[in-house]
């Protein structure tokens, strides 16, 4: 699997599709997987729900429900579900032409559990843009129509419609802001209130020109119409929804009840460098934790901020209360006799003080080992102000020479106080650090579970402040070490 598709809420379930390929664990055509939650946590596996046919393979794009049936295909008591996607037709792309990735759309009636296919795709042609594909698609208020935004190469372009069947083209955005070392891929765009006004956020992942390499997914934040959108910072600016190597994809869910009214974000977990080659037997590939957003005020404009749902505390098992102090070295503070498993929500909170505080150490934070002497480190570099994650020494690491390395994102709030929040899976971190504002997702593939969480510093010492540990509950039996034989998923994931 990799990027999630067509993120919709209705009648009390979450759905999940995404790219999706039954028959190998290499990319291949692509159909939509399809999974539901009603908490966003426990997922249920469903059959596929698009196959490619004639007109190519079903590639990336949105979901949403049709509450008014302007599309014709339900009712206003039964309002139908849509599917929107890009066609990739291989044969075309063969050929050598540009045309070859179009838009079409299917719909359901019965909650998404079966769908038919719009006769008359495509509903939008492609004009000779290569790529030419991922629509977004959101019904826009002030203007009473759909809006969809649908990545071209290196930039976006907004199209509107009455009834998701036919599109006329409103404006393109990206010449020359933002950054463009690869492709522009799965646009999201969505309104946030900030103090009572409202911005609209556009979200759009890169291959290649990622923070630490490779893929990535960038945002901007401005005002936008239902025809233009307009940035407002400079173009130079680079924002990321998140820093780590292995975060791409991320698009949020549609038709979240108002009375909710969070805007949550999914993206998978994966790196276009060294996805197809990852250590793993019968399943490559996984979702992040999803993630609540918030547009923020900063001193350098507004900005997102995330949080693991808060759903995750349907997941919390066992909490340890870590004792506080001064580190110096190396300080175990969870071991696999404590806990089932080293899975866990880790939360930390260190006081460096002034930068020339005597014997403060230089860098300091959380390495997860094993028995074989393999660790990944997630710390601070003081010297730097900047989070890092390291994977030189996670376990299987020769699979690709883009894998390993030390990989870095800026602390962006000037304080005394440096607070981690880690979820820790058997394969994945993701660090939540800045009140939320710094987030990093990494992939690891030990030969061993790690089963010891320490505490660590360099060149000095460092205070804790504050910690605990929560264990998460474990629901899928076996092994859930990458590389073995078996049934091989992240516990969290599955």
């Amino acid at each position: 699997m990799n990027d999630p598709n067509g993120l919709v809420y209705f009648d009390g379930e979450y759905h999940l599709f995404y790219q999706y390929y039954p028959d190998d664990i290499v990319w291949g055509p692509m159909h939509w997987g399809h999974s539901v939650s009603k908490d966003l946590i426990r997922w249920q596996h469903l059959p596929i729900a698009l196959y490619p046919d004639e007109l190519g393979y079903i590639f990336s794009g949105s979901a949403v429900v049709d509450w008014d049936n302007t599309s014709g295909f339900g009712s206003k008591n039964t309002p139908p579900m849509i599917a929107i996607f890009t066609y990739h037709n291989p044969e075309a792309e063969k050929e050598g032409r540009n045309d070859f990735q179009t838009q079409g759309i299917a719909y359901s009636t019965d909650k998404g559990r079966n769908w038919r296919k719009y006769e008359k795709n495509p509903v939008l042609s492609n004009p000779g843009i290569r790529d030419f594909r991922d629509p977004k698609v959101i019904w826009c208020k002030h203007d009473n129509k759909w809006i969809m935004v649908l990545a071209a190469h290196d930039c976006v372009q907004f199209y509107s419609s009455p009834d998701l069947k036919h599109w006329i083209f409103e404006s393109d955005f990206g010449n020359g802001i933002g950054t463009h070392g690869g492709v522009w891929e799965c646009p999201d765009l969505f309104p946030m209130k900030v103090d009572g006004q409202q911005k609209w956020v556009l979200l759009v992942s890169i291959n290649s020109g990622g923070p630490n390499g490779g893929s990535g997914t960038q945002y901007f934040v401005g005002g936008f119409d239902g025809k233009v959108f307009v940035n407002d910072n400079s173009p130079e600016t680079l924002l990321w929804v998140d820093w780590g190597k292995d975060f791409y994809a991320g698009v949020t869910w549609s038709d979240i009840p108002e009375k909710d009214g969070r805007r949550i974000l999914l993206g998978w977990m994966g790196n276009w460098q060294y996805a197809q080659k990852v250590p793993t037997q019968t399943w490559r590939g996984a979702m992040t934790i999803p993630r609540k957003l918030e547009l923020k005020k900063t001193g350098k404009g507004l900005r997102l901020f995330s949080e693991a749902v808060a759903e995750m505390k349907f997941w919390h098992n066992e909490k340890l209360k870590l004792e506080t102090g001064t580190v110096s070295g190396k300080k175990k503070i969870a071991t696999l006799s404590q806990l089932s498993v080293i899975t866990g929500e880790l939360n930390l909170v260190f006081k460096v003080g002034k930068a020339k505080q005597f014997g403060l150490a230089q860098e300091f934070g959380v390495v997860l080992t094993n028995n074989l002497g393999e660790d990944v480190l997630i710390g601070y570099d003081l010297t730097g102000k900047r989070f890092f994650i390291d994977r030189q020494h996670t376990g299987k690491i020769d699979f690709s020479d883009q894998f390993s390395g030390r990989h870095y994102a800026p602390q962006v709030l000037e304080s005394e106080i440096i607070k981690m929040r880690l979820l820790i899976d058997v394969a994945s971190v993701e660090l939540i650090s800045d009140e939320g504002q710094t987030v990093m997702t990494e992939i690891f593939f030990p030969n061993e579970d790690f089963n010891m969480i320490s505490i660590y510093t360099k060149n000095g010492s460092i205070k804790v402040i504050k910690g605990s540990f929560i264990s998460f509950k474990i629901t899928s039996p076996g092994s859930a070490r990458p590389g073995c034989s078996g049934e091989t998923q992240s516990r969290l994931n599955t």
